[in-house]
């Protein structure tokens, strides 16, 4: 049996690093993930998905990383149980991940300030815009 998951997406929000009880760095995020298919009106759905991962790799997501990055995970399916303050069960699906692809150059990172006002860092305004006509895709086939 096979549990592997390959999935590139965007931070819903800024990730969140943590300790365990021996030390070892936890980052949790949640990432929006396209559905690739059009749902009957034309739009499509957007999955959102949290995930974990540990040690270095989480403590570079957290340092590197916002809300509205574009990362590529490489992780498995876990399902986690527990109880509520209620007394009845619960379950949740989450990626542990295994490693994590930052698919955008540092320099050019778009990052969401509190208030969502988009801002691009260390983009030179001479060479803005310089590649952009050399990218042909549709809307389409865009994954965020």
């Amino acid at each position: 049996m096979v549990n592997r998951v390959v999935l590139v997406g965007r931070l819903t929000r800024d990730p969140e690093l943590r300790k365990t009880p021996t030390g070892v760095s936890v980052a949790s995020f949640t990432l929006a993930v396209d559905n690739t298919r059009k749902n009957p009106d034309g739009t499509r759905g957007t999955c959102f998905l949290n995930c974990t991962v540990f040690r270095e790799q989480g403590e570079n997501l957290v340092k590197f990383c916002r809300k509205g990055s574009l990362v590529g995970v490489d992780g498995s399916l876990n399902q986690r149980n527990f109880v509520r303050q209620d007394g009845t069960k619960g379950s949740v699906i989450e990626v542990s991940v295994d490693s994590v692809t930052f698919l955008e150059p540092k320099g050019n990172n778009a990052t969401v300030k509190a208030d969502d006002e988009v801002s691009f860092d260390d983009v030179p305004s001479d060479n803005a815009g310089e590649n952009l006509d050399s990218i042909d895709l549709p809307d389409d086939d865009l994954p965020f």
